[in-house]
């Protein structure tokens, strides 16, 4: 009898141990790769991957994190939902080479768990003005509440407050090992299997005192996909492509204007001025500049119908080539149009409409060649006395005609106009 019963304890105890091990295996952490400026589509993307992660009962979510900054209120969006985030959230700054600047530091502050790769920095969170340059005073509040705001986080963290604070006022950037000293960050990890070993069995506080326990040391990572309609929209967002969709816009519509029927043209351009302005509520957008290329590109229309001997193109050139500098009024790269790519917009317009749409409608004020409308000036010569009918020879035919005047055979007339198939001519 305890014979039987210790072999049955033994399967028991066989059991419970292959479902733990079966358990452990099942353990995975979701993975979010961000490596780009922070915008309302980067907000959208993250809050979807911590809803799905807490849907599928992941033990984390690591946001691979890799960015120069972005916009203010995107950054707190993102903040607020890690800090009401039901599972933890990991922001990893990698790979190599990879920086949190500007909102990037306020997102790595507020994650469960801060961590960073070998050859990485992080700081430089002093506020900008998105929208053009602030008056001191603005620029004060801004600063004071970004330094507040920040202080907060680290705070809740238990992250170096002073840090964070300098990292704001005076723009301070230090390395992933100096982080760690700071205590700025949690801990440096060569690659994502060295950080989740780190970080397992670390305890976490999550909202209205939950606490969990990582167990992620051989953890599944699976990556979360962007949609393809998220990486569209994160592309249309890009301050170059922006401008190119709102000039490939303005143009479409313009020629659909000026050849009514054409269609194609007029489609095309509805659709990149819409994908324009929606990628303009995402930008810090300068009315001003949209209204002067759109008053450059109506110059250069004039151009090609007014004879203003190049008084135009060059009001032209200098509305559009203004308009392209002040579209998107910031101080930080990222958020401008390549001066290069503004210089090659701005001939490369000003040369088609110049050369290309003027060579057509000159060929369409050319005088006609052919037909009836044709032979107006042309010379012919009297086959038969006109006095006043008679018939003239022009471009190969005979054709009756009618003069004002006495005609002898072998005058030259030069044809007035034509009516019933009778030309109507005169002396030449």
């Amino acid at each position: 009898m305890l014979k039987k019963i210790l072999i049955t304890s033994i399967l028991l105890l066989s059991c419970l141990r292959g479902f733990v091990f079966a358990a452990e295996e099942e353990k995975f952490v979701n993975l979010i790769p961000i490596a780009s400026p922070i915008t309302p589509i980067t907000a959208r993307v993250i809050a979807q991957a911590i809803n799905q992660s807490a849907t599928d009962l992941a033990e984390a979510l690591i946001i691979e994190l890799d960015t120069p900054g972005g916009l203010d209120e995107s950054m707190r969006q993102i903040v607020r939902e890690i800090l009401n985030s039901k599972v933890p959230v990991i922001v990893y700054v990698s790979p190599g080479g990879a920086r949190a600047s500007s909102a990037g530091v306020f997102i790595t502050l507020a994650a469960h768990v801060a961590a960073m790769s070998p050859g990485t920095n992080i700081g430089a969170a002093h506020p900008v003005s998105l929208g053009g340059q602030m008056d001191s005073t603005m620029l004060k509040k801004v600063e004071n509440d970004a330094a507040a705001y920040i202080k907060s986080l680290a705070k809740k963290r238990g992250r170096n407050e002073e840090w964070a604070e300098e990292a704001v006022r005076k723009s301070v950037s230090i390395t992933e090992y100096e982080a760690r000293q700071k205590k700025v960050i949690d801990l440096v990890a060569n690659d994502l299997r060295d950080l989740l070993s780190k970080v397992d069995g670390r305890k976490i506080a999550l909202q209205e005192g939950e606490e969990r326990t990582l167990h992620t040391k051989n953890a599944q990572v699976k990556r979360i996909e962007i949609s393809w309609r998220d990486r569209i929209l994160e592309v249309i967002t890009n301050p170059n492509i922006a401008y190119l969709l709102y000039t490939l816009g303005m143009l479409g519509l313009f020629f659909e204007l000026s050849n009514p029927g054409a269609i194609f043209p007029g489609i095309i351009g509805g659709i990149c001025l819409i994908l324009a302005f929606f990628a303009f509520q995402s930008l810090p957008i300068n009315y001003a500049g949209v209204l002067l290329m759109a008053l450059g590109l109506i110059l250069f229309l004039l151009e090609v119908k007014i004879v203003s001997h190049g008084a135009l193109t060059i009001g032209g050139i200098i509305s559009m080539l203004l308009g392209s500098l002040l579209l998107f009024d910031s101080p930080v790269p990222y958020m401008r149009v390549s001066l290069t790519l503004i210089i090659v917009a701005v001939v490369s317009t000003a040369l088609f409409f110049i050369f290309a749409v003027g060579m057509g409608i000159k060929a369409q004020r050319r005088k006609p060649t052919t037909g009836q409308a044709g032979l107006l000036g042309q010379i012919a010569v009297a086959r038969t006395p006109l006095e006043p009918e008679g018939t003239v020879f022009v471009e190969g035919e005979l054709w009756k005609a009618i003069s004002d005047q006495p005609v002898q055979v072998g005058e030259k007339v030069k044809i007035l106009g034509v009516e019933h198939l009778t030309l109507k001519v005169t002396k030449a």
